[in-house]
């Protein structure tokens, strides 16, 4: 069994890994500052959510079931949210699940709005809902999926040991980060053009050497002396 290394005063979302796999200060913006903007983006991003949050959805087909709006829980990484959708397939190679007869193999199943992305951010949160549930059911779950809506198609990913180091790294990462409540400087590229904080972040003023207040203070002299 997994021993616990937060408790639950200590838990993060667990949504949030993927916003700190793309831009930890987009993260400390949102987790930290509390804020928050819609863009086109989070809003269709939400729309497909949408279609599968209702946690009383529960549709059997012999032996298999899809349950949806799955609350779980990670106290090894100290996070906790909702899994879009968690498949159970019946098989003698699974394991009892409570209300349930027989042995039961677990998935959870991801819906993006766009496509793969050509980083981790997606593959991290996938992998963190599959932690949660090793821990929950005291399984082993070696792959997961992914439904793109811009695409249409499943893909299944492989929850290798490499990408559970990177999700616990990232995981002790933004509890420290949290615990210091800091928001970190931005680290400037293409993303910046993608992220709806962009105009609350001011990315570029982030890596000035000179301080916020000593940079007001010249803009402000500046605007005296035109006075």
């Amino acid at each position: 069994m997994t021993k616990s290394r937060y408790a639950d005063d200590d838990l993060l979302s667990l949504s949030g890994i993927q916003h700190f796999r793309f831009c930890k200060r987009q993260w400390a913006l949102i987790h930290i500052e509390r804020q928050w903007i819609e863009n086109l983006r989070t809003q269709e991003g939400k729309f497909v959510h949408e279609l599968t949050d209702d946690p009383y959805f529960h549709e059997s087909r012999g032996n298999f079931i899809i349950t949806r709006a799955v609350p779980m829980v990670s106290y090894s990484l100290g996070l906790y949210g909702v899994a879009d959708i968690v498949e159970f397939t019946r098989s003698e190679k699974g394991v009892p699940i409570p209300d349930l007869e027989g042995f039961w193999l677990i998935k959870p199943v991801e819906y993006k709005r766009g496509k793969p992305k050509i980083d981790e951010r997606d593959e991290v949160q996938l992998c963190a809902q599959v932690i949660c549930l090793e821990e929950m059911f005291g399984i082993r779950i070696n792959e997961a999926d992914f439904f793109y809506h811009e695409v249409r198609r499943r893909q299944s990913i492989p929850i290798s040991q490499g990408l559970r180091t990177l999700v616990k790294t990232l995981a002790d990462d933004m509890h420290d980060v949290f615990k210091k409540g800091i928001t970190p400087k931005a680290e400037v590229g293409k993303r910046c053009y993608l992220c709806s904080l962009s105009d609350v972040c001011v990315p570029k003023l982030t890596k000035k050497k000179t301080s916020v207040r000593k940079y007001i203070g010249n803009h402000v002299g500046e605007a005296c002396i035109r006075d």
